[in-house]
């Protein structure tokens, strides 16, 4: 087992490539150890080139609002009216410091997802 630091796209998927081979051996083996230490390695790497940014506040809150199975008009307590609501899941009205915290506390999503910027249409 010659496990080194992962510095380039091609050890990277060298290195994903060994991880499959060798997923499913014993914890406790030689192979099981290099595994686990091929898979943070490779966490490491995935963390610092392929980031994943947050959505917008709009595109998280349509996110939660699939999750929760939730419409438009179930977030009219949290957001304050109807048309409200509807002009900002439209992006033609910020949220404001009360909706995010609304939103905060009863779809829980983090305050700093939602402070975002975004643009309006």
């Amino acid at each position: 087992m010659k496990i080194k630091p992962i510095k380039t796209d091609e050890q990277y998927y060298k290195a994903l490539e060994r991880l499959e081979k060798i997923f499913d051996v014993p914890e406790n083996s030689p192979e099981g150890e290099e595994a686990e230490i091929l898979s943070l390695l490779i966490e490491n790497f995935e963390n610092e080139y392929f980031k994943i940014e947050a959505p917008d506040p709009i595109e998280a809150i349509r996110i939660r609002m699939e999750e929760m199975d939730l419409k438009q008009k179930d977030l009219v307590p949290i957001i304050g009216s109807k048309s409200k609501t509807s002009e900002v899941l439209n992006r033609k009205k910020k949220l404001t410091v009360e909706m995010i915290r609304n939103l905060a506390e009863k779809l829980n999503i983090s305050a700093n997802v939602l402070i975002g910027n975004y643009s309006l249409r």
